[in-house]
């Protein structure tokens, strides 16, 4: 008898492979929910958030992302706290863009001005994370939110303390290759 391939296994229509992953993703919430790890439970509840998202339904990306953020309370530093409140932001704003009639204006606007806090929330904490680099990164994408959701001077003031970061951090560099090699200088060339 001949064994079932891949293909005959999952379908592979995008909507099928998009199901699947959301399937496979609330097994992995089932399972971290057993245990109740904050790291475990902030992951699986992000990842089910993410695969709600790429399908479109941004409002239970939203609560599930919410949950997570809880979780990440109980998890040492800000890194993870930084990056849910990045990742919900841009659900939220998505959420305001594609999620209300024209009619409900006033469900936009409170869509708009969550994703706003978040995007605040995220840029107080960012230089706070573990990685100077990374800071930058998240103000860009913080920058990118405010900008979809109309706040281009706060957008503008974002790029502009993420480009002012890639400087300083491109001088420390140079400074620390000058340093390295007045080193190598200064060290013995040989034994005696």
């Amino acid at each position: 008898m001949k064994s079932p391939t891949a293909s005959t296994r999952f379908s592979t229509s995008p909507g099928a492979l998009m199901r699947q992953t959301l399937q496979l993703a609330t097994r992995v919430l089932d399972l971290a929910e057993l245990y109740r790890r904050p790291h475990d439970m902030c992951q699986a509840t992000a990842q089910v958030a993410r695969c709600l998202k790429a399908m479109g339904d941004h409002g239970s990306a939203e609560a599930y992302l919410l949950k997570s953020m809880a979780w990440s309370a109980c998890i040492p530093g800000v890194d993870a706290r930084v990056d849910l409140l990045c990742e919900l932001s841009e659900v939220v704003c998505s959420l305001a863009e594609t999620g209300f009639d024209d009619g409900d204006a006033m469900a936009r606007h409170a869509a708009l001005e969550r994703a706003r806090d978040h995007a605040f929330e995220a840029a107080g904490l960012a230089h706070r994370t573990a990685d100077p680099q990374w800071e930058i990164k998240v103000l860009l994408r913080i920058s990118d939110v405010l900008n979809r959701c109309g706040d281009h001077d706060d957008a503008a003031s974002m790029q502009d303390r993420a480009i002012t970061l890639l400087g300083l951090q491109a001088n420390l560099d140079s400074a620390s290759e000058a340093q390295t090699g007045a080193m190598r200088a200064l060290a013995p060339t040989g034994l005696m």
